[in-house]
C-alpha cells in the first residue's frame, strides 16, 4: 500500500493553489473541473510520492478550512529548507531541537492548516 493523497480543506482553492505552488514550490499535478461544481487540484512536494489535494464538490475536500494539523515535510537540511521557504514568503517558525537528533520548524497555509518541517539526523545525506 502507498499513501498517495492527503485531502486538505481550504476556503479559497485559487489562493491555496498559489500558496502551495508558488510559496512552497510544490509541483502542480492536476487542476481539473470534471463536472459542474467540481474542481480537483493536486500538488506534490518536491521529492515526495504523496500529494495534497483540495477543491470543491468532492466530499473528501469538505471540512473546516484550517483544521488539518501535523502534516510533516521531512527534509535533510532543516535550516536550508526553512531559509528557502522564508525566501519564498512563508512565515516559518524557529527550529526546535526536540532531542534524539530530531528538529522541527512549523508553518501554516493561508487557511491555518499546520505543517512541520522535520529533520531526523539518521535520515540525511545518502540515508534520506
Amino acid at each position: 500500500m502507498k499513501l498517495e493523497l492527503v485531502p486538505i480543506p481550504v476556503a479559497d482553492v485559487d489562493r491555496a493553489k498559489a500558496f502551495y505552488a508558488d510559496r512552497l514550490g510544490f509541483t502542480l499535478d492536476v487542476d481539473v473541473t470534471p463536472a459542474d461544481g467540481v474542481r480537483v487540484v493536486q500538488l506534490t512536494p518536491p521529492g515526495s510520492a504523496c500529494s495534497v489535494g483540495f477543491g470543491t464538490g468532492v466530499p473528501a475536500y469538505q471540512g473546516t478550512p484550517g483544521s488539518v494539523r501535523g502534516l510533516h515535510l521531512v527534509v535533510d537540511g532543516i535550516e536550508r529548507a526553512r531559509d528557502d521557504l522564508i525566501g519564498r514568503g512563508v512565515d516559518v517558525g524557529a527550529v526546535q531541537d526536540v532531542g534524539g537528533g530530531v528538529r522541527y520548524a512549523g508553518f501554516e497555509d493561508p487557511d491555518g492548516n499546520g505543517w512541520t518541517l522535520q529533520e531526523m539526523a539518521w535520515r540525511t545525506g545518502d540515508a534520506f
